[in-house]
């Protein structure tokens, strides 16, 4: 049986969530699935292998093995929308982002959601909670990072072609404003295009955990896959792969810097 997620403990504050990047769908849905269900093409791919590095300084990674398409962990468990007006691709997604059908008929039913919210969905959700409140415990501040890519064109999803990086934070509400700033400059210091609270300002993870007056600051980093791989291929591209991990890091060593307040922290 596959394990829902990966886990490995680092000994600093941060803790780095790659929901997306999972590739593992059960029988008893792929074979409801239709050729496109199971190439399973929106997968954030290679983000975990993208962010190897950052147990290096000391972060935790979890990062899930089950498709996005079993259940979306980057979606509330009512699957409320997340983006009011735009296309939501939804907690047990039907559709691909091209709008795709994922399954040949039927699909499933409020049972079999709720079936999967319970086994796939909520150990994952747990394990966030858990890190984050031992973080805090240890620290008395908790980082979180939520870890994402996305083909650089999507039409039904954003016009044009995405900016290379791409950090949420609810409009500063997941994240303390000067934390997200300073990410922030580190990013547009990269010299690649860079936006914060564009079309992706944060998705559940980052909006339901981020909580800067308890010194919990969550950040959502969506990359335009063109800044690693060859979006023809799906391969990673070896020589993007390493300048971006560099910038990647520096970001990361930015974030790793705060401190917690001291009110909170005591």
């Amino acid at each position: 049986m596959t394990q829902i997620f990966d886990f490995s403990a680092g000994d600093s504050p941060l803790l780095i969530s790659v929901p997306h990047d999972g590739r593992h769908i059960p029988d008893d849905i792929a074979n409801r699935m239709t050729d496109t269900g199971r190439a399973m093409p929106d997968t954030d791919w290679h983000v975990t292998e993208l962010y190897s590095f950052a147990t290096s300084i000391g972060a935790s990674l979890i990062s899930a093995n089950l498709s996005r398409y079993v259940v979306d962990l980057n979606r509330s468990a009512d699957d409320e929308i997340l983006y009011p007006g735009q296309l939501a691709t939804g907690l047990c997604p039907q559709h691909s982002f091209a709008g795709a059908a994922l399954y040949r008929e039927g699909a499933f039913d409020a049972a079999e959601q709720s079936q999967r919210v319970e086994h796939y969905w909520q150990p994952y959700h747990a394990k966030i909670r858990e890190v984050l409140e031992l973080n805090r415990e240890r620290h008395g501040i908790a980082l979180l990072w939520d870890a994402h890519s996305i083909p650089s064109v999507v039409p039904r999803l954003f016009a044009g072609q995405l900016p290379e990086l791409n950090l949420g934070s609810f409009a500063s509400t997941s994240c303390g404003a000067d934390i997200e700033s300073r990410v922030a400059d580190v990013a547009h210091a990269s010299g690649r295009s860079t936006v914060v609270n564009g079309r992706f300002k944060g998705g559940y993870i980052t909006r339901h955990y981020g909580d800067p007056g308890s010194n919990l600051h969550a950040l959502q980093l969506e990359i335009a896959q063109r800044a690693y791989m060859n979006e023809a291929t799906g391969l990673l591209d070896a020589r993007k792969t390493e300048r971006l991990r560099a910038d990647l890091n520096d970001m990361l060593r930015a974030f790793l810097s705060i401190r917690p307040a001291a009110a909170i922290a005591g």
